[in-house]
């Protein structure tokens, strides 16, 4: 697997810490730990996490059940990522915690469009 930002494959350090990242912040949404105003957080899915090569950025991809007001719901996270990060400093234990990045997980759309040209070619 190669990052995307830099032409280095990902580590498995980048890996592991990536998938603690994103299980700590599921954890966190499904309780509704953060305390985001105006905002339930146990609708939200953490699909995947992605970290820097230093670890120091997470882009945490998210989606909100049925998809529905995502982009409301991706720049509340992203006004109160501070919040977020507060709380996931109490459940993952590392020398820097990461900056994170929300990001709308558009994963589930592509595969839609895709199985849809696929269905539209078999006709």
């Amino acid at each position: 697997m190669i990052n995307r930002i830099s032409s280095k494959p990902v580590s498995q350090r980048q890996l592991r810490v990536g998938e603690m990242v994103k299980q700590s912040l599921g954890m966190i949404f499904a309780r509704n730990e953060a305390k985001v105003p105006n905002l339930e957080t146990n609708s939200i899915t953490v699909t995947e996490v992605k970290m820097s090569q230093d670890l120091k950025i997470a882009k945490a991809y998210v989606l909100p059940l049925g998809g529905k007001d995502a982009d409301i719901i991706i720049e509340r996270l992203k006004e109160y990522s501070f919040l977020i990060r507060k709380t996931l400093s109490k459940k993952v234990i590392m020398k820097f915690l990461p900056k994170i990045i929300f990001a709308k997980d558009e994963s589930f759309e592509y595969a839609e469009k895709i199985e849809n040209l696929i269905k539209q070619t078999n006709k």
